[in-house]
């Protein structure tokens, strides 16, 4: 083996030899060890800019209609893609879908449009990130990020804006997060993993943003990755333990938010049990190959 592939190697085993201390800790209640590792929200203040007068609208059209041509809704509620005909038909067209938007002064528009743009934004440059290295099982397997315990993609800079270069955790933490401060990011920035909120068929829209927070929350909080309950015991998606901050000071606090977006027999149970005992993630690739429910 070369000896740059070796000590390449050597890397990744460290990470995972790291990681896999975090995972052996037992869970403290609701809250694990790995809420810890969680990237904190950290406001990057040149974002804050924005025109409140702005009726400019963005186009998303490319990424909506990629969206539509690869992105699968299963029959059991997970959103799937085809990485493999978007690879070999669609990666050309995502690239320039990517370019055209990294080209906009998005400091000139209002906040709407903006959310809606790191949104999308964030979407298209993950699932670039997927066709660039597939095929893979997980997105951390695309263990591109710089430093020694980082892993996955998340913090390498992929994209620049506005002469600024930008890293997925960049969009996710330092801009959408701590600007915004609402939860139902969570639903609509997607990692590309069976266990993360669907990857929606439809572009994020200034317009419509609303209603499709609304719809993605609703959506995650009833499905089984979101919540489950078996007896007594509430399972609540890693999302809630690893963010906690954006849902509140505590459980109760999460618990109040999943009742909001619960259908009545789920907030009835929810409220009657009171109490979160763990959580749960699939981190497999959210691949139209993978395993069906």
């Amino acid at each position: 083996m070369p000896a740059a592939e070796a000590f390449s190697s050597s890397i990744r085993a460290a990470k995972r030899v790291a990681l896999s201390i975090v995972l052996i800790v037992p869970l403290a209640g609701f809250t694990s060890i790995e809420n810890l590792f969680a990237p904190s929200a950290d406001l990057w203040p040149r974002w804050e800019r924005h025109d409140p007068g702005s009726n400019t609208r963005i186009d998303f059209s490319a990424w909506d209609g990629l969206l539509k041509r690869y992105v699968q809704v299963g029959s059991d509620g997970v959103n799937r893609v085809d990485y493999a005909a978007f690879r070999a038909s669609g990666k050309t067209e995502l690239e320039k879908a990517i370019k055209d938007l990294t080209g906009l002064p998005i400091s000139s528009y209002n906040r709407d449009e903006q959310f809606a743009y790191w949104v999308n934004l964030y979407n298209a440059v993950t699932v670039q990130v997927i066709l660039d290295h597939y095929p893979v099982e997980t997105i951390r397997d695309i263990d591109i990020s710089p430093g020694l315990f980082a892993s996955g993609p998340w913090d390498k800079d992929l994209v620049s804006v506005e002469g600024e270069d930008l890293s997925l955790n960049d969009i996710e933490h330092r801009i959408l997060r701590p600007i915004w401060q609402d939860p139902r990011i969570h639903y609509a920035v997607n990692c590309a993993s069976i266990g993360c909120p669907n990857l929606v068929v439809d572009a994020y829209d200034g317009v419509k943003l609303e209603t499709m927070l609304e719809a993605a929350a609703r959506a995650y909080i009833n499905d089984p990755r979101g919540v489950t309950i078996a007896g007594d015991t509430v399972t609540v998606s890693k999302i809630y333990d690893w963010f906690q901050e954006d849902f509140g000071s505590s459980t109760r606090s999460v618990l109040a938010h999943l009742k909001r977006y619960a259908a009545p027999e789920l907030a009835e149970r929810l409220g009657t049990i009171g109490d979160i005992q763990g959580t749960e993630y699939d981190w497999n690739l959210n691949d139209v190959t993978g395993p069906q429910s």
